[in-house]
C-alpha cells in the first residue's frame, strides 16, 4: 500500500461512506471530499464532513498508517494544526498518544474494493512497454482524445519554462530566443548542444547585420563552429576563412571547440557541415526571422521559408575539400516538419502567454494539429498498442504520455490508468 493510491481513492471518491465511524467511534460521513493540495501542507483542502451531526469545514491529511505523522515530522508543522481529518489506511494509533488522537481518525482498510489496489499493483509489476498495454484497447475513444489534449498542453507548458529560462538569459529578446532553439533544432539529437554553444557564441543580432552576403552568413557559422583552417586549397572555403578573419577580429569573436561536432553514425545528409549551411540559408532568405516564423501561421508559408537549399559548393560535398555524389543538399520535409514542432510552435505557445495573447496560443495548437505525426519509436510502440496519432499534436501528446506517465508509471494520475481502476471496480 502507498499514499499515492490512497489519495487516488479519496480523491475519486471511492470510499464507503455510509454508517463508518472514526477510531475514535464518532460517526461520520463524508459530505465534500475536498480538492488534492499539490503543494506543501495537508493532502487535501476545502474538505467538508459531518461528525456527530456537527459539519465541520477544512483540510485532510492521508497516511498508510497513523503513525506516519511523526515520521513525516507534521507534529512541528503549523500547516497541520488544524486538519478536520486524519485518513489512514491502516490505524496504529496508540491509546496513550494524546498528542496525535486529538485529530479524528478514519482507517479504510475496510471501505474500498481491494480489486482497485490488484489491478493497480499488476501495473506497477507490470514489464510491458506501458503498465496497462493489456487492457488500453478497451477504453473509450472519448477519454483518450481528451487526455491527448490535456497532455498537449502539458507538453508546451513543460517547454514553455525552459523557453523563458533563455527569454531571461538573452535579455528578454524574443529574437534571440527564438534564434537559440532554431540553431538547436538544426543540430538535431546528435548536435543540438554544439549548436546550442555555437549560437550563445554568435549572437543573431552580428548575423542580421550580415543578411544580404551569404558568403558572410557562411563564414560567421562556419568560423565560429571551429571548422575554418588555413590550409585550405579550394577557393570557396579559403573565402570562408579569410572572411571570417576578418569579421572575428570586428567583432571580437571567440570560436567553440571544433571537437564538439560529431559526424561518426550520421548521415551525410545531416552533417553538422550541412546544417550549418542550410542554417545560413534560412537567415539569408529571411527578413526577420521573427516576423517570418511567428507571425505567418500557415504552415504551408512556414514550410516555404525553411525549405532552402545549400550553396553550390556544396552540391559536391558533404564536407569541405573532400568531393562526392553531385546532389543539392535541400533540407527535407521531415527536418522541417520537426523544426516546425519542436521549435516554431512552442515558442508561438509562449510568447503567446507572455503578450497575453490567446489566439496566438490557439493558433501554436492549430498548427501541430496541421502537421503529419513524427515517426519514431516511441510513436511506432504507441501504434503497436492500437493507439495512432492523427497529427503532430497526437504525436507530441503520446511522447508526453509515455515519458512522464508511462514509464514512471504514474497510472494514478493518468487518465487512462485512472479510468481502467474504475471500470475494473464497476465490472467486478
Amino acid at each position: 500500500m502507498n499514499e499515492h493510491f490512497l489519495q487516488y481513492l479519496w480523491k475519486n471518491k471511492l470510499i464507503k461512506n455510509q454508517k463508518i465511524r472514526t477510531h475514535q467511534g464518532s460517526p461520520i460521513r463524508i459530505l465534500d471530499f475536498g480538492i488534492q493540495n499539490n503543494d506543501a501542507g495537508p493532502d487535501f483542502m476545502n474538505s467538508i464532513i459531518e461528525m456527530d451531526g456537527i459539519k465541520w469545514a477544512g483540510n485532510v491529511e492521508i497516511h498508510v498508517k497513523t503513525s506516519d505523522w511523526y515520521k513525516h515530522d507534521h507534529h512541528k508543522d503549523d500547516a497541520y494544526k488544524n486538519i478536520i481529518l486524519h485518513v489512514v489506511y491502516e490505524n496504529d494509533l496508540k491509546e496513550c498518544d494524546t498528542a496525535l488522537s486529538k485529530y479524528p481518525v478514519l482507517e479504510i482498510k475496510n471501505l474500498f474494493d481491494k480489486k482497485l489496489f490488484d489491478r493497480y499493483r499488476g501495473f506497477l509489476l507490470s514489464k510491458n512497454w506501458i503498465p496497462c498495454q493489456n487492457d488500453i484497447g478497451n477504453i473509450n475513444e472519448i477519454i483518450i482524445i481528451s487526455w491527448l489534449n490535456r497532455l498537449l498542453a502539458e507538453r508546451l507548458e513543460r517547454k514553455s519554462a525552459e523557453i523563458i529560462h533563455y527569454y531571461n538569459f538573452f535579455d528578454n529578446d524574443w529574437l534571440e530566443t527564438l534564434y537559440f532553439f532554431l540553431c538547436r533544432n538544426f543540430g538535431f539529437k546528435k548536435n543540438s548542444v554544439s549548436f546550442e554553444m555555437l549560437a550563445k557564441s554568435l549572437p543573431y543580432k552580428i548575423l542580421s547585420k550580415h543578411r544580404d552576403q551569404i558568403i558572410q552568413l557562411e563564414a560567421l557559422l562556419f568560423g565560429q563552429a571551429g571548422l575554418l583552417k588555413p590550409s585550405f586549397s579550394e577557393a570557396y572555403p579559403k573565402k570562408l576563412y579569410h572572411e571570417y578573419a576578418f569579421l572575428r577580429k570586428k567583432y571580437n569573436l571567440n570560436p567553440i571547440n571544433n571537437s564538439l561536432w560529431k559526424f561518426s553514425k550520421l548521415r551525410p545528409p545531416n552533417f553538422p557541415t550541412i546544417r550549418l549551411v542550410q542554417l545560413a540559408q534560412v537567415i539569408h532568405a529571411s527578413d526577420n526571422l521573427w516576423s517570418l516564423l511567428i507571425n505567418k501561421h500557415n504552415p504551408g508559408v512556414i514550410k516555404n521559408i525553411l525549405t532552402v537549399t545549400a550553396s553550390d559548393y556544396w552540391n559536391n560535398h558533404y564536407v569541405f575539400e573532400k568531393k562526392s555524389e553531385g546532389k543539392p543538399k535541400k533540407i527535407g520535409d521531415t527536418c522541417i516538419e520537426n523544426i516546425l514542432i519542436n521549435t516554431v510552435a512552442p515558442v508561438m505557445f509562449v510568447y503567446g502567454k507572455h503578450a497575453n495573447n490567446h489566439v496566438l496560443c490557439e493558433k501554436a495548437f492549430n498548427l501541430l494539429s496541421e502537421l503529419k505525426p513524427e515517426k519514431n519509436s516511441i510513436i511506432n510502440n504507441w501504434e503497436k498498442t492500437g493507439i495512432k496519432p492523427s497529427n503532430a499534436a497526437d504525436s507530441q501528446a503520446l511522447i508526453e504520455l509515455k515519458k512522464n506517465y508511462c514509464t514512471s508509471k504514474k497510472c494514478l494520475e493518468c487518465a487512462i490508468g485512472s479510468a481502467l481502476l474504475k471500470e475494473n471496480n464497476i465490472l467486478n
